[in-house]
């Protein structure tokens, strides 16, 4: 390792003598370049990132002069990528870079790319509200290429933050619009009672009855379209939707009767919970009086006849929130709305 960032800075003090030297303006940039190149190349192999992700800057300076556009937006690319082991900060302001170049060049789609990526690392830093800004970002640009696909993929994020921060009107919005576009898909349509579930826990949440009701009657004309179809062909489809919706409405139940923990599928999910990973510890007297293996056998039983070898674990239960966050709210609301009634009465 210590070789390679020798090589690495040996590489790079060769690059900058060639730009401070006396030459032809295209030779001597393309020569840094070269350089600099190496000398990145050897800085990520020492793993030394924040030198080798500087060094793809100096890079994409090179390309810059000699106007190779996309040989800049791709350096920068580079250098994002290890400055992502680093400095998230870093490694968004070189990607905003690389899209800036691209969108000059008219690479859109690899603009939009970026532009999700750049909402990924904001995700990743719970900065919740920069993440919609890119992922619309990302949305808009995969829609004008017609990448249908990842354009609601992106939505689809932009729809579960804004619910999370509890815009509902605005995640209602894009999981109707999802819904009716994805009608006249073949590859998509069959998501479309799932969009359109999302959208009426978003209702729900909003606990506006003139709302819900009107909705209801949306969904129920857009849900009409799919069965217009010949049954035989969605027979497997909506098999895997009801088995799959019958998961995540298990995962609701949990918070909304105020489960906090349950029986482990497996071995090591049985080791998890005595660890302590996955319940409190004041359940500690529950695990220790009921036997483990038991509870496992027991566990596989139910997920094998309920669901048809489609398990739920623990950690599936916990990665899957904002549904079971908005259901909660929808609980909270409810329960506030029989108060007044009792007070009134």
């Amino acid at each position: 390792m210590g070789d390679q960032i020798a090589k690495a800075e040996e590489f790079e003090k060769k690059a900058e003598k060639k730009l401070n030297s006396w030459g032809l303006f295209g030779s001597k940039y393309e020569d840094a370049a070269d350089l600099f190149d190496k000398a990145a190349n050897s800085f990520k192999l020492a793993k030394s990132w924040d030198k080798a992700g500087s060094t793809y800057i100096k890079l994409a300076n090179c390309h810059l002069k000699l106007e190779s556009k996309h040989e800049a937006a791709q350096a920068y690319v580079d250098a994002a990528h290890c400055y992502k082991k680093s400095s998230i900060n870093e490694a968004i302001s070189c990607l905003e870079q690389a899209v800036n170049l691209f969108c000059e060049i008219g690479r859109l789609s690899m603009a939009a790319r970026y532009f999700k990526e750049i909402a990924e690392l904001y995700e990743s830093e719970h900065n919740i509200e920069q993440a919609i800004v890119f992922f619309e970002k990302a949305a808009d640009f995969f829609q004008n290429e017609e990448v249908t696909t990842s354009a609601n993929q992106c939505k689809q994020k932009v729809a579960q933050f804004a619910a999370q921060l509890e815009q509902y009107q605005k995640a209602i919005e894009i999981y109707e619009e999802i819904a009716r576009q994805s009608l006249n898909n073949n590859l998509l349509k069959y998501g479309v009672k799932g969009h359109l579930l999302n959208a009426g826990i978003c209702q729900l949440c909003k606990a506006d009855v003139v709302a819900i009701t009107n909705a209801l009657e949306r969904y129920q004309d857009i849900a009409a379209a799919l069965d217009e179809e010949d049954v035989a062909k969605f027979t497997d489809v909506v098999k895997e939707f009801d088995s799959m919706t019958s998961l995540s409405l298990w995962s609701m139940v949990f918070c909304l009767f105020g489960v906090i923990w349950v029986m482990p599928r497996s071995v090591v999910e049985v080791m998890a919970s005595w660890m302590g990973s996955f319940h409190k510890s004041s359940h500690a007297d529950v695990w220790g009086a009921v036997p483990l293996c038991v509870m496992w056998v027991l566990w596989r039983e139910r997920n094998l006849r309920v669901f048809e070898g489609q398990e739920r674990t623990v950690l599936d239960l916990k990665l899957d929130p904002w549904k079971t966050t908005l259901l909660l709210r929808v609980k909270e609301k409810l329960k506030a709305k029989e108060l007044e009634e009792d007070d009134l009465t």
